[in-house]
């Protein structure tokens, strides 16, 4: 009986300290012009589609290449690698519903049907016809939708730690949390900043590597608006992973396609980059020893050679 008094005394001094978090404003939202001010720049653009105002970047000269990151990140995962390609190419990134400074859309709809539709959209409203496509991660999954939709468009396809094919692994901590009632509301009220670090070491393969800045950047972009309860949804958005359909069309793709994988990725393991690799036709994989689930990011100088080779040969 004591135990469980003490276990109920524990449990009410959490939830008067998260109380007073909440009403301090410790994990407020914050606005889209705050973030705006601190992470849009010159390059920086907005275009609307389905009522939302989607924040892009369109910079250099040169044959384009599209740029989609992954979940719970923005267009700056790729800061590297556009200061790289804007010597030769002309660069193409977005934030993706849900995410960065576009935040949410109206429907709620994260599905990877939605996704394919969205880039479709957004890249017929900046009247692209002709590309190169990379994609990381969620990024990546919709990268290989699209180019199976889409193969007129797509002349090359770079996909970086991509998902699309099941695991055979227990989701991240974050994928969990966001389906699990309960700890699900609370993520919409406190969303500690050690939080966004944890999540980022496990991306990561060296995690001294993690920056304060980079964890605060993630950190306020998980606190834009409308994009808690927006990654809460994505969350809870069954992608079917094991859909024969799925493995048909990734079977379907006959544009030449790079594959970059970190040996060290926890969240996609290496594994899915060998299987995907089997399933597609003209494809190479190449493995980065030292990276984790964002090579780009983590390891920009290697992984960006890798690329170049490609897309230069």
């Amino acid at each position: 009986m004591k135990k469980i008094c003490a276990k109920k005394k524990v449990l009410l001094a959490i939830v008067i300290i998260l109380l007073v978090l909440i009403y301090n404003g410790s994990y407020a939202d914050v606005s889209v012009e705050d973030l705006k001010k601190a992470y849009a720049n010159e390059h920086s653009k907005f275009i609307e589609i389905n009522g939302m105002q989607v924040h892009y970047r369109d910079e250099g000269k040169g044959f384009p290449i599209v740029l989609v990151h992954g979940t719970a990140s923005s267009l700056h995962t790729w800061n590297d690698w556009t200061t790289a390609l804007t010597k030769d190419h002309r660069v193409i990134r977005m934030d993706l519903p849900a995410f960065g400074l576009t935040g949410p859309n109206k429907d709620a709809n994260y599905s990877i049907e939605a996704y394919t539709k969205f880039l479709q959209q957004f890249l017929s409203k900046i009247k692209l016809d002709k590309f190169y496509l990379a994609g990381n991660s969620l990024g990546g999954n919709i990268a290989w939708n699209y180019a199976a939709e889409y193969p007129e468009k797509v002349e090359k396809l770079i996909l970086v730690d991509a998902s699309g094919l099941p695991t055979n692994k227990p989701q991240p901590a974050i994928f969990k949390m966001a389906k699990t009632p309960v700890l699900n509301s609370l993520f919409l009220y406190v969303t500690p900043k050690f939080f966004i670090k944890k999540n980022m070491e496990q991306v990561y393969a060296d995690k001294t590597k993690i920056t304060d800045d980079l964890v605060t950047r993630y950190h306020k972009m998980a606190l834009r608006v409308g994009n808690r309860l927006a990654f809460i949804d994505r969350a809870k958005t069954d992608f079917n992973l094991g859909e024969k359909s799925n493995l048909e069309k990734l079977r379907s793709i006959q544009t030449p396609t790079l594959l970059i994988w970190g040996a060290k990725d926890t969240w996609i393991p290496l594994d899915n980059g060998k299987r995907m690799d089997r399933f597609l036709s003209n494809s190479k994989l190449v493995v980065l020893e030292n990276s984790g689930h964002v090579p780009m990011e983590e390891n920009p100088k290697e992984s960006f050679e890798v690329l170049s080779s490609f897309l230069n040969d």
